[in-house]
């Protein structure tokens, strides 16, 4: 069922309150108030799980803005619902909207390890770090159940890989029995993002991420358990959580992050939409301050995709914002680079059926 969420029935839980047409359907879809239903109240969308067997799992990518090559996302959409998800758009690639559909249509990877299992294992594979995170969080509610993602983990520790993971969920705490032994062997980053200290913010942003208290707990017992942790200031969202970006570097550190990033707001295609429309309705007090902040930083657009600047922003307000988080990284001891994870240690482990070596 393909519906909009009027304003006054937005559901708790759901950030996007419409679902824009997929921009590779040649017919639209509009809504029209025809009177009869004027108090009508739209059903609470749910959330479905569908199954993909892709025939292959690292994805690589030659970004120049990008620090590795090769990801994997076990999950396609994202319930945590986070409204400004730069990754919004890549739903429509699968005939679903980026709005609601990509909050509540799930798609689930379930042979995932075996599938990287045997990539690993080709005679041509060379190691790099691969990063899982970079486009839907793995460990968002749904990996509760599925374990899709511990499973990755634990292949990706039998051939010795290195992995940098990226998220907002606490729930990467359950496996530490797995990163933490990487970790010892320099295979394993974590970068948790943190995009504001407010917890009405957060809700409203990020309907179904764990509060940014549980998050400054989850990279306490991460760091606690020797893995490296990254505090991702990301999105900084100009005019509603900018202020925030010192206090926010100081609760990382005192949970014990080790280093720091940050990335400004970005509005690819559909995302752009649906940002003015929720920020109509949560902030509409300073909507127009945000927008005109968003635009200042590119270049009179709501988001301009240019390698070199589209993460970092340009400008005045982007010059300033960059200087304040480099004297706040240096004096809390986070400016500093982590070392390169390892590669020399991957090694195709013995599976039934190989020939042993003879000494």
């Amino acid at each position: 069922m393909e519906y909009s969420l009027r304003p006054q029935f937005r559901s708790r839980g759901r950030a996007a309150m419409t679902n824009p047409d997929v921009r590779f359907e040649t017919l639209r879809r509009e809504g029209v108030d025809d009177g009869w239903a004027t108090d009508e109240v739209l059903p609470v969308p749910r959330t479905t799980v569908t199954e993909e067997v892709p025939r292959r799992v690292i994805t690589q990518n030659q970004s120049p803005d990008l620090s590795f090559d090769r990801s994997i996302n076990p999950y396609r959409g994202c319930e945590h619902g986070c409204i400004y998800c730069y990754a919004r758009p890549s739903h429509a690639y699968l005939g679903l909207s980026p709005g609601l559909n990509f909050e509540t249509r799930l798609i689930a990877r379930p042979d995932a390890p075996e599938l990287l299992r045997r990539e690993l294992r080709a005679r041509r594979y060379v190691p790099r770090t691969i990063a899982i995170g970079t486009n839907t969080d793995p460990y968002q509610p749904i990996e509760r159940d599925r374990g899709i993602m511990r499973g990755l983990l634990q292949v990706l520790s039998d051939f010795n890989h290195p992995v940098a993971i990226i998220t907002k969920g606490a729930l990467i705490t359950r496996d530490i029995d797995i990163l933490g032994p990487m970790a010892a062997k320099g295979l394993v980053r974590v970068g948790v993002s943190v995009t504001t200290l407010d917890p009405a913010t957060s809700r409203a942003m990020e309907p179904r991420v764990p509060l940014p208290a549980a998050r400054l707990r989850a990279i306490r017992a991460l760091t606690d358990a020797g893995i490296d942790v990254r505090v991702m200031v990301s999105p900084v969202v100009p005019a509603l959580t900018d202020h925030e970006l010192e206090a926010i570097l100081q609760a990382a550190a005192q949970a014990g992050a080790v280093a720091a990033s940050s990335i400004v707001l970005r509005l690819p295609r559909e995302v752009s939409g649906l940002f003015r429309d929720w920020l109509q309705e949560v902030f509409p007090d300073r909507a127009a301050r945000i927008m005109g902040r968003v635009r200042e930083l590119h270049g009179g657009l709501d988001y301009d995709p240019a390698f070199g600047t589209r993460m970092s922003g340009q400008g005045e307000w982007a010059r300033l914002l960059r200087q304040r988080f480099v004297i706040a990284t240096r004096r809390l001891g986070l400016d500093r680079s982590l070392a390169p994870l390892r590669t020399d240690l991957f090694s195709v482990p013995p599976q039934a059926g190989d020939q042993l070596p003879l000494l």
